[in-house]
């Protein structure tokens, strides 16, 4: 399937109303290798738009691992539950960095569900960079 197009303005709009980092890692562009991406929070596959209100920055893992995904499941409570939207919800009040600043904690069902579906706390590659962020004092990231 062809990614819709999405006008240029929309992206600019899209990128500083996001402040740069990825909705779900919080991983900054300047520190990473690739752009990040325009995702659709609503996938166009499940019947989302490209309207400027379902669009947030993802970094090239999480929206890979992310995919066509909308629901996950909480893994303390079995239940399914819908992915965190980081347009319309707080990272913070959903997750927290382990103290070593390498792991993202899910708080709540969906903070949960999120960090098992995008694998927040166990790509080894996400987990390698973070380790070197952390030594130069750039990681983790304050609100």
């Amino acid at each position: 399937m062809a990614r819709p197009y999405i006008p240029v303005e929309v992206v600019s709009r899209v990128r500083n109303t996001a402040r740069n980092p990825c909705g779900y890692c919080l991983s900054p562009q300047h520190l990473v290798m690739a752009r990040l991406e325009i995702e659709h929070i609503k996938p166009v596959s499940k019947g989302g738009s490209s309207d400027e209100t379902n669009l947030w920055l993802a970094c090239p893992l999480c929206n890979g691992y992310k995919s066509d995904k909308t629901t996950a499941t909480d893994p303390d409570t079995g239940e399914t539950v819908n992915l965190f939207n980081p347009r319309t919800q707080v990272w913070s009040e959903h997750f927290y960095w382990t103290q070593d600043g390498l792991r993202i904690v899910g708080k709540t069902p969906t903070g949960r569900a999120t960090v098992i579906a995008l694998h927040l706390s166990d790509d080894p590659d996400a987990l390698e960079v973070r380790s070197y962020w952390v030594l130069a004092g750039w990681h983790p990231p304050e609100d």
